[in-house]
């Protein structure tokens, strides 16, 4: 158990002012010089021998009385000094003696100079009775303690069906994709219980030293947010299915639907195809038309020359010959020639030949073939395959690291720069005709005003717009410079023709390479093997 804390005491003699200086008890604190000095300039005492004290501090060994000034004070009541700690949660007094002849505080004069202190909620009494049972001087009392708020909690929604469907392919001992058993469509029956909501706890306010309101931390609340053939329970807090069908989760909102079976082509029998839920065609989809879903496509033919937009996946049971695929989700198809392709997930394939290809997730090209020449792939995270470029030198670029969606705002940026400053450059030519007519002496009427007035304000437009291109451009080229994730990986060969970009570092492949993999280590893209 800890002892007393050492302390002092002020004695007032005739021939001046002394300080009694206690010692500390076993496993308590020694009395410090600051705290000293604290005290007596609280008390107005500046001109005292601060050496003798310290000498006194130093050698104290029980007790010690050291003379301050020789000047006579008036008596010295007992002191409390208050501190406010932590956000006003606490509010911590320290107790000084009265010097001889000094008054002692009572409990009431102890809850005044809090009161003083700006203590208002919270005073332990307890604390206060502790110490006047047992008066403990130079030692720290909490004597008011705030309540704390209770902090609530955020409204949890419970999804009772497969909100991920970032599943890959199985890939067949063969080396073939198994495109039947993708299991990709979360499928649901009238009555089932689709999700479950936990309502927010806002919590309950606390009150401070002070007497103010400690506010929780504010909750984020959530309902649950539905379409069409969804009913929720009487309270609430519960959703389930009106039809049988299929379940997706687009931002938030769950969407149940029945899906739309396509028996044969997508050509000028059926027109072009929107669609709120899922789509399935049987048959292929025909040169000049479209295929649009709020949830997944999957067809069982070829996309021949058509636009498949898909809110969710597109599963091609074959391939895709010419044309365009944009899925929020991930794309799956046997090929892709000569075509323009966008995920919002990962895009898998055997192969693909002379295509734009960009995924916020893997580019996986596997299978028999795993074959890539000519083109543009892009992915955010991992371009995998097998084979790229040919022995004929066929460009291929291959680009990770970057959300290609960063990519294609960085070019557009770069061209709009030089359009603004090509624009800036012409109102200059204007600005310094006109100078040169004034210079001349021609008069100045109100159609070249007008002409004047106009420029003006166009070139302070533009100065906004190249500053405002100016600050995205560089945000994005910092982002470029210091984002080294991505990975490519090349099972068999790569060709030289190839292009490689990590970020905004390239490389050139200028001979075959085998079995490697490439990433970016600082400013440089180093080959590793596979």
């Amino acid at each position: 158990m800890s002892g007393r804390n050492g302390y002092f005491q002020l004695i007032i003699k005739d021939d001046g002012t002394y300080i009694k200086i206690f010692g500390e008890e076993l496993g308590g604190q020694p009395v410090v010089f600051n705290e000293i000095n604290q005290y007596l300039s609280d008390l107005k005492i500046y001109d005292y021998d601060k050496l003798a004290v310290g000498r006194a501090l130093n050698s104290l060994k029980g007790f010690t009385e050291v003379k301050l000034t020789s000047a006579k004070i008036l008596a010295v009541d007992e002191m409390l000094n208050v501190e406010i700690l932590e956000d006003r949660h606490f509010a911590r007094g320290r107790f000084y003696p009265p010097s001889n002849n000094g008054n002692t505080l009572n409990k009431e004069d102890i809850i005044q100079v809090l009161s003083k202190a700006g203590i208002r909620y919270g005073i332990d009494e307890a604390a206060i009775n502790l110490f006047l049972k047992d008066r403990k001087y130079c030692t720290d009392y909490i004597l008011a303690k705030a309540t704390p708020a209770i902090q609530g909690r955020d409204a949890v929604i419970t999804y009772h069906f497969n909100t991920n469907l970032s599943h890959k392919p199985k890939t067949n001992e063969d080396g073939s994709v198994d495109f039947h058993h993708l299991d990709t469509i979360s499928r649901c029956q009238k009555g089932d219980l689709l999700a479950t909501l936990l309502p927010a706890d806002h919590g309950k306010p606390g009150i401070d030293v002070c007497g103010n309101v400690i506010r929780p931390k504010k909750v984020i609340n959530r309902i649950l947010r539905h379409g069409n053939n969804i009913h929720l329970s009487e309270d609430g807090l519960q959703m389930f299915s009106e039809v049988d069908g299929h379940v997706t989760l687009t931002d938030d909102r769950v969407f149940v639907s029945n899906i739309y079976n396509i028996p044969s082509d997508v050509g000028a029998s059926t027109g072009d195809v929107y669609y709120d839920g899922n789509v399935t065609v049987k048959g292929n989809v025909l040169t000049g038309y479209t295929v649009k879903a709020k949830g997944d496509i999957e067809v069982y033919g070829v996309v021949e020359g058509a636009r498949l937009e898909a809110g969710g996946q597109i599963i091609l049971r074959r391939g895709m010959n010419k044309g365009t695929l944009i899925a929020n989700g991930n794309i799956i198809s046997k090929f892709i020639e000569n075509a323009d392709v966008f995920a919002g997930g990962y895009v898998s394939t055997n192969s693909i030949m002379h295509s734009n290809v960009s995924a916020q997730g893997d580019i996986l090209v596997g299978g028999r073939r795993g074959f890539v020449s000519g083109g543009k792939l892009q992915s955010r995270t991992m371009i995998s395959l097998k084979t790229v470029g040919s022995d004929m030198g066929t460009t291929t670029v291959l680009e990770v690291g970057i959300d290609p969606k960063i990519t294609e705002e960085f070019a557009k940026l770069e061209k709009q720069l030089a359009s603004l400053r090509e624009d800036k450059e012409k109102l200059v030519q204007a600005l310094n005709m006109i100078r040169r007519k004034v210079k001349s002496g021609t008069p100045i009427n109100n159609e070249i005003k007008e002409y004047l007035r106009k420029i003006t304000q166009n070139n302070i437009l533009l100065e906004k717009q190249i500053k405002e291109a100016n600050s995205r451009y560089d945000a994005i080229s910092v982002q470029m410079e210091n984002n080294t994730k991505g990975m490519i990986k090349v099972q068999n060969t790569i060709y030289p023709g190839t292009k490689i970009i990590i970020s905004n570092v390239t490389y050139y492949v200028k001979d075959p390479i085998q079995h490697c993999r490439f990433i970016r280590e600082k400013a440089y893209i180093k080959m590793l093997p596979y």
